[in-house]
């Protein structure tokens, strides 16, 4: 009776240290605002780890029976199968950019860990989720060379004035901004030309900076964004 209670404490365990996984990983998830958090890790390790407990020992008694044969991996399995739906869920598009696939890598890694903690892993699941944090951290658009571009768009109104458009691109080009569309129309009642313009970026570019710059020009009359 008492190698059972280790044994089950043993489990208890297991669940305990990928929920804490999870919810490292959730943790730095959050600071970024993103659609999953804390929470989504935390059930997402914890039940991947609850899944491999069960596919790995939760049919022991079964275990000699005639024409019966288990195969562990099989629940575990549908696991990576099931987290992909989930992580279909936080990928959606927003300004012509694909946004959330970081996110949804970060929780379908995380049902790794689960599973790698539930079969007995510890040291794997508890490293795997160090670096996983730290890779998210230190490649979070940091370094240029590593950074994904996006894009933007952006809604002026600026001067009728024959040099504005050009003054604009020139704008763009000193801050090194690749204009992919940009589409103009003057408006002969207020004297202004309105311009859409459709940028790409480095994920570490800094917008609100670019922002503030757009709005000190005089010949910008205003700016959506």
């Amino acid at each position: 009776m008492k190698q059972l209670y280790l044994i089950q404490l043993d489990y208890l365990l297991r669940l305990f240290i990928a929920a804490v996984c999870g919810m490292a990983i959730g943790y730095e998830r959050k600071n970024r605002m993103k659609e999953a958090g804390i929470r989504t890790h935390f059930i997402v390790a914890i039940g991947a780890a609850l899944i491999m407990i069960i596919s790995k020992y939760g049919f022991q008694d079964q275990i000699g029976w005639p024409n019966m044969s288990l195969d562990p991996s099989r629940i575990a399995a549908q696991v990576v199968t099931g987290v992909g739906f989930l992580g279909a869920g936080v990928i959606f598009m927003q300004k012509q950019t694909i946004v959330g696939l970081t996110t949804a890598a970060g929780v379908w890694a995380t049902a790794a860990i689960g599973l790698s903690i539930g079969s007995g892993l510890y040291f794997v699941g508890i490293a795997a989720t160090v670096i996983t944090i730290l890779g998210q951290i230190l490649l979070h658009g940091k370094i240029r060379f590593l950074s994904s571009p996006r894009t933007e768009t952006l809604m002026l109104q600026i001067v009728d004035d024959a040099d504005s458009i050009k003054f604009l691109q020139d704008i763009f080009e000193d801050n090194e901004i690749i204009i992919i569309n940009l589409k103009s129309k003057r408006d002969e009642k207020s004297s202004t030309i309105n311009v859409e313009v459709v940028i790409r970026v480095y994920e570490s570019f800094n917008m609100t900076k670019f922002l503030n710059i757009l709005q000190s020009k005089d010949f910008i009359k205003s700016l959506e964004f």
